[in-house]
């Protein structure tokens, strides 16, 4: 096996070094720049992410520049990427790193799993590709070059197959040059070795491949059930003040999806069948939500809620909530 690891890096890590492509947070072995990288990257496309990435560290150029910033600020350098949850955590790391760290990245996988926002992909890849430690990164890319090279056919989304990739991704990334081979490893999976596309020729695994040699490259990895759809029904009060042009916002507790976004006051439960009537329909990840707007002049707020909120300008509720829902609700009231 060990032989085998060996000749399957030299020869990812001679394909890597040829054909990687020129990506800005890829010019230095900054943890800082290559963590803010791995976050944008979640649920965004290369393509999209580096005018993001370039505008964010034109604005947010180290750690303490991120934690000494309003979050307001913050989420408006990261509007259009969503997820923003990925921003607060982005905000609550930063002031971490700078306040218990004395502005110095911890340089472990083990150490950084403990900050805001860092699983254990975020980890292992700051861990490795700024500091070189051997650990493997574990993204959707590598699942699938692991899978359709070795030949696995396993749930990967359950635990215990996902410990089983990992150990192998470790192996693979036990070596001095751990960041080359976990980029490498990332770099076939997206370019090469792609969900619906393979371009097996072009591939410095063909020769050990077992799902080249079977014919059966893209039926691995296995797909995924999707999770059950849910309906839910959201009304919201908006408590306005007419003349000075503010509403009152307050963290969001009623539902399971955006946790802590400021909104108006709401009430929602989940319901088993589409409404008659709502004002507008929002997606988010496996939730249908249909929403209903009521502007209000005076309310009785819960308990709950009293002190808790704050009354924002319309003109800057985008710095607050920056998500098209809070959007929507806003013009559903104009």
């Amino acid at each position: 096996m060990k032989n085998n690891l060996d000749q399957d890096r030299k020869n990812l890590l001679k394909w890597y070094l040829q054909h990687q492509r020129s990506l800005p947070w890829r010019k230095s072995k900054d943890a800082y720049r290559i963590w803010i990288s791995e976050v944008m990257l979640q649920q965004t496309t290369v393509t999209a992410v580096i005018p993001f990435y370039e505008k964010f560290i034109s604005r947010f150029p180290n750690v303490q520049a991120l934690s000494s910033a309003r979050i307001e600020d913050v989420y408006e350098y990261w509007a259009g990427l969503g997820y923003y949850s990925r921003a607060r955590n982005l905000h609550k790391s930063a002031q971490m790193i700078v306040q218990k760290h004395n502005s110095r990245f911890p340089e472990s996988f083990q150490e950084l799993i403990e900050l805001p926002g860092f699983g254990p992909y975020t980890a292992r890849a700051v861990a490795s590709l700024a500091y070189d430690q051997r650990v493997g990164v574990l993204d959707g890319n590598v699942i699938r070059i692991l899978t359709r090279k070795y030949g696995l056919d396993l749930n990967w989304w359950e635990t215990v197959h996902r410990n089983k990739l990992q150990v192998l991704a470790d192996q693979l990334a036990n070596t001095d040059q751990s960041a080359h081979i976990n980029q490498a490893m990332m770099e076939l999976g997206a370019t090469i070795c792609t969900p619906k596309k393979v371009m097996c020729l072009l591939c410095p695994w063909i020769k050990s491949c077992k799902s080249y040699h079977e014919g059966n490259q893209l039926s691995r990895p296995r797909s995924k059930p999707k999770a059950d759809f849910e309906m839910w029904q959201w009304h919201f009060k908006v408590l306005m003040k007419k003349k000075e042009q503010k509403i009152y916002l307050a963290e969001n507790t009623q539902t399971p999806f955006l946790k802590k976004n400021w909104l108006p006051f709401s009430q929602a439960k989940k319901i088993s069948k589409k409404p008659k009537t709502f004002h507008f329909k929002h997606g988010v990840t496996k939730y249908d939500i249909f929403v209903t707007v009521e502007k209000m002049t005076s309310i009785t707020l819960p308990k709950a809620s009293s002190g808790k909120g704050k009354w924002i300008p319309l003109n800057q509720i985008s710095q607050i909530n920056p998500t098209s829902l809070a959007k929507k609700i806003i013009k559903a009231i104009e």
